[in-house]
C-alpha cells in the first residue's frame, strides 16, 4: 500500500509511560517534514502528469487537411508540420522522463522514510524493553531487600519475646525465692530442689533425642549403603 501525507499525519504511536523515550515534539516536527516533502511531490507527480496528458491530447488531435495548392508550396508548407510534431514528441519524452524521474526520486523517498521508521522503531521498542528489564531487575532487589528486613524484624521480634519473658520469669522466680525464704525456709529449699529436679529431666531427655536423633542417623546412612 503507498505512503501518503494523510498516512503520516494521522499515524499516532502509543505513548509508554514510566520510561524515557524520544522527544514528541521533536518526532511532530520531523513527521510534519516528511508530509510537506511528501505532498510537494504529489503536487509535482500532478503537474506532470497534466502536462503529460496534454501532450499525449495533443498529439492524439487529428492533422487538419491541406487545401489543394500546387505541389511546391505544399511541399514547402509540410516541412514545418513534421518540425511541430517532432518538438511534440520531444516535449512527449521529456515530459516522460522528468515523471519516471520524479517518480523514482519519490518511491526511494518514500522507501528510505519507510526504513528509517522501521529502523526507529525497533530501536525504540529495544530501548523500551531494555528499560523495562532494568526496572523490573531493581525491583525484584528491592523486594527481596524488603522481604530480608522484614525477616530480620521478626527474628528480633521473637528473640526479644523471649528474652523479655525469661528475664519476667526469672524475677519473678526471685521474688518468690525471697518470699519462702523470709517465711519458710524448708520450702525455699524444696522449690530450688523441685528446680534442679526438673532441670536434670529436662536434660535426660534431651539426651535421649539426641541418642535416638543418632541412632536414627546411623539406620538411614546404613540403609542408604546397603
Amino acid at each position: 500500500m503507498a505512503l501518503t501525507p494523510e498516512d503520516v499525519v494521522n499515524k499516532r504511536f502509543t505513548i509508554v509511560k514510566f520510561r524515557e523515550g524520544y522527544d514528541q515534539d521533536e518526532v511532530d516536527d520531523f513527521l510534519d517534514e516528511i508530509t510537506k516533502e511528501l505532498r510537494q511531490m504529489a503536487l509535482e507527480n500532478e503537474s506532470l502528469r497534466g502536462k503529460l496528458a496534454a501532450s499525449e491530447a495533443l498529439e492524439s488531435e487529428p492533422v487538419p487537411s491541406m487545401p489543394d495548392f500546387p505541389v511546391a508550396p505544399i511541399l514547402a508548407a509540410a516541412v514545418p508540420s513534421a518540425a511541430d510534431a517532432s518538438n511534440s514528441h520531444s516535449l512527449l519524452e521529456l515530459a516522460r522522463r522528468l515523471h519516471e524521474e520524479h517518480v523514482r526520486e519519490g518511491l526511494t523517498k518514500r522507501d528510505q522514510l519507510i526504513r528509517d521508521g522501521q529502523e526507529n522503531a525497533a530501536r525504540w521498542v529495544r530501548d523500551a524493553e531494555s528499560q523495562a528489564r532494568a526496572v523490573i531487575g531493581q525491583l525484584e532487589l528491592d523486594r527481596r531487600a524488603i522481604e530480608s528486613t522484614i525477616d530480620d524484624l521478626r527474628d528480633f521480634e521473637q528473640d526479644y519475646r523471649f528474652r523479655l519473658r525469661d528475664y519476667i520469669e526469672t524475677q519473678l522466680a526471685s521474688l518468690v525465692r525471697e518470699e519462702l525464704i523470709d517465711q519458710d525456709p524448708s520450702q525455699a529449699v524444696a522449690l530450688v530442689q523441685e528446680e534442679i529436679d526438673l532441670a536434670a529431666r529436662a536434660a535426660t531427655e534431651n539426651d535421649s533425642d539426641l541418642d535416638n536423633t543418632y541412632s536414627g542417623n546411623e539406620q538411614n546412612e546404613l540403609g542408604e549403603r546397603s
